[in-house]
């Protein structure tokens, strides 16, 4: 399979994980090659906290999850495997499918969900809203 046919299909599967969680959210980029969730909460500084997304670069396609970074209790719970896939405190990158890695993927993105559309547990963590 040609590198972007490849990326093309990484790309559409990494997406599929944010649909259990789109609804709740604001998409802030999409495209064929870019997928931003953003938090419909507002920031003291009235940006959106993003949540979230997937990207098609140079070499790899790249999954951005902001929970992961945010909350200590979402990276104590990442396999070994999926660790090896981080770049950064909450990119991981892919060039091919990986049907485990993306289930893991899958579940820490609802529960990373869950925290971030919670007002309280943001305030908790330190965010000041409008």
């Amino acid at each position: 399979m040609e590198r972007n046919a490849a990326f093309a299909e990484v790309f559409e599967r990494l997406k599929a994980l944010f649909s259990p969680v789109a609804s709740a959210m604001v998409v802030s980029s999409d495209s064929a090659t870019s997928y931003y969730l953003d938090t419909p909460l507002k920031r003291k500084d009235g940006k959106r906290i993003c949540f979230g997304g997937v990207e098609i670069g140079k070499a790899y396609v790249s999954f951005h999850l902001m929970s992961v970074y945010a909350l200590p209790d979402q990276l104590k719970r990442i396999s070994p495997a999926l660790r090896k896939r981080m770049h950064g405190k909450s990119c991981f990158n892919f060039t091919e499918v990986d049907e485990t890695l993306f289930a893991e993927l899958g579940a820490l993105t609802k529960s990373g969900a869950e925290k971030f559309l919670d007002r309280k547990y943001l305030e908790s963590m330190g965010v000041r809203f409008q």
